[in-house]
């Protein structure tokens, strides 16, 4: 009995990446290459982790992968990292913005540059990416803003700068969803709920690794998450076997959000 090898049309594309370095985006571009999805990686120099581990992982399976520095707070390297997309290999099809950062702060200590910051990097950042990204993009292409549960479903105390920027990406995402449909481009947002990933392992900002092990008890399948199966949700929004998705939030929790409170 033979098996019709399935086709999901995202081999010998091209994908940028922000937020690349680690974590989702890292996985994602993993992901991407063994589909046959050319990357360029987004990472921000003065994020300790290491992108040529991303481009080697990639290499590793034969992927072809450049890595680019990326301030998401400034428009001329986000102009510069989606034209990479066309000067390494010729096209641009799908953009996944992932670049973000986590701060803790009360709102009696939450100052306005504080906020600003959050929102630059986590909101606008993401804006800034898919605009620079737009006026590139192949007709038929995809946008994936990774946003959280903080935020995209949830409160977090101490949190409301994250959370209020996680929650704009939802309105950014659907707003674009109708702009660019006109062109055949899907714009989709990615809600991953507690995934193990160096942002969530923080234990100033975050669970850290103890408060994941805790809270993964409560999720109806019984942990938290890998980077791999947010990535892999990722991989499938920009793919022809979403089509027909657009302007959506897509929850990768583990059943977390749908739990009867106990």
């Amino acid at each position: 009995m033979s098996v019709l090898a399935r086709d999901d049309g995202l081999a010998g594309k091209v994908a940028i990446i922000s937020g690349a370095a680690s974590g989702i985006g890292q996985a994602l571009a993993v992901c991407y290459a063994k589909a046959g999805v050319k990357v360029v990686a987004g990472y921000y120099p003065n994020d300790p982790h290491d992108v040529e581990e991303t481009v080697s992982a990639v290499k590793a399976i034969g992927g072809e992968c450049v890595a680019v520095a990326l301030d998401v707070r400034d428009a001329n390297q986000c102009d510069h990292f989606a034209q990479t997309a066309i000067d390494t290999f010729g096209a641009l099809h799908i953009v996944v913005a992932g670049a973000g950062i986590l701060r803790q702060a009360p709102l009696e200590e939450l100052t306005d540059q504080a906020w600003d910051d959050m929102l630059s990097v986590d909101l606008t950042g993401v804006m800034r990416v898919f605009r620079s990204a737009s006026k590139l993009m192949q007709e038929g292409g995809s946008m994936v803003a990774i946003s959280s549960i903080a935020g995209g479903v949830y409160g977090w105390d101490n949190h409301a700068h994250y959370a209020a920027a996680k929650s704009g990406l939802v309105g950014l995402v659907k707003s674009l969803a109708v702009e660019l449909a006109p062109r055949g481009i899907r714009v989709n947002t990615l809600i991953p709920g507690l995934i193990e990933t160096p942002q969530s392992l923080d234990p100033v900002n975050s669970l850290g690794s103890d408060g994941l092990a805790a809270a993964g008890k409560s999720i109806p399948l019984g942990r938290v998450g890998y980077a791999d199966e947010a990535a892999r949700t990722a991989r499938f929004l920009s793919s022809d076997d979403a089509a027909y998705v657009t302007g959506q939030q897509l929850v990768v929790d583990g059943g977390l959000t749908v739990r009867w409170p106990s």
